[in-house]
């Protein structure tokens, strides 16, 4: 069975420029090989790579034997879960596509903080107007 996002819907790509995913296939889907849990899409600024770097997750740096390219501010990546509550406290939680987040996330992290940071746009904007 596939897992879901934390919304209980499909899980939708987090990124594929770079290739994201413990599977480095743009999604956000554990599975059981992934004790990290890199569940949580993420797009990445400047506050959040500087905070990882502080406590010794620098994802900036490349890192080609683990197929990492190294990331700037505005690249999707799925980050592993207790890693961003970590920024969560800190208080340089990076944005979250909460579609693209894999429901393993909430066994770490609770959703109402997923939320707070939550970019997600729906397929109708339209429906973001005030009426």
């Amino acid at each position: 069975m596939s897992e879901r996002n934390v919304l209980g819907g499909d899980l939708e790509p987090c990124g594929t420029d770079p290739m994201t995913g413990f599977h480095r296939d743009g999604n956000c889907a554990c599975g059981e090989r992934d004790v990290g849990l890199h569940a949580v899409c993420a797009v990445m600024t400047t506050e959040f790579l500087a905070h990882q770097r502080e406590v010794g997750n620098d994802l900036s740096t490349p890192r080609p034997e683990w197929r990492f390219p190294g990331l700037v501010p505005g690249d999707r990546w799925c980050v592993v879960a207790a890693r961003w509550l970590q920024s969560y406290d800190a208080g340089v939680a990076a944005p979250v596509l909460l579609a693209s987040t894999s429901e393993l996330a909430l066994s770490v992290v609770p959703l109402e903080a997923l939320r707070e940071h939550a970019v997600d746009v729906p397929d109708d904007p339209r429906s973001l107007d005030a009426h």
